[in-house]
This record gives structure tokens, sequence and C-alpha cells, in this order.
């Protein structure tokens, strides 16, 4: 249920994104198409974490499971910050 809400998520932002990159330069769009790879590795990582805390159970569980949730926060960070390094390029007008 997790992974399904987080595509429905990643699917509404990138719907919002596709309907203004017509404004974006070449760059700006490559530097946000790696920011959304970013984000999905991180996604794809934390998932893989989670499955197998979902094996372990106990102690191990909840620590494999804090570390697949640091995992998906640095990779948002990470691809937020080249979302927004991206927006500069443009003047700063989201998109």
């Amino acid at each position: 249920m997790k992974t399904f809400i987080k595509s429905a998520m990643f699917a509404s932002v990138a719907a919002m994104g596709l309907s203004l990159a017509a404004c974006d330069s070449g760059a700006e769009n490559k530097m946000e198409a790696d920011a959304d790879a970013t984000r999905e590795a991180a996604d794809d990582t934390s998932d893989a974490m989670e499955n197998q805390a979902d094996a372990m159970g106990g102690p191990a569980e909840d620590a494999m499971e804090a570390k697949a949730e640091a995992v998906d926060d640095a990779g948002e960070a990470k691809a937020d910050a080249m979302e927004d390094k991206a927006d500069k390029m443009d003047g700063g007008a989201p998109g």
C-alpha cells in the first residue's frame, strides 16, 4: 500500500511538472529528471529494505525499518535540493 501511495504521488508530481516543462531549459529539465531518478532510486532501495525487515521480526525489523526510512528521507532531501537548484536556473520560478 505504501508503494502504491508513493507511486500515485510521484505520478501526480510528474504530471504537474510536465505541464510546465515547456517553460524550462533543456539543462533544467535534465536536472529535474535526475532529481526524479534520485528520488525513485531511494524509494526502490527503501522498499527493498522494508521487505527485508518484514522477514526479520522483533528489534532487527524495527532497526531495518528505521534505516529504510532514513534512506528514503535522504533521497527526498537530495532530490528536493536538486530541484531547487534547477528552479534557480530559470530565475526561481517553480517548474
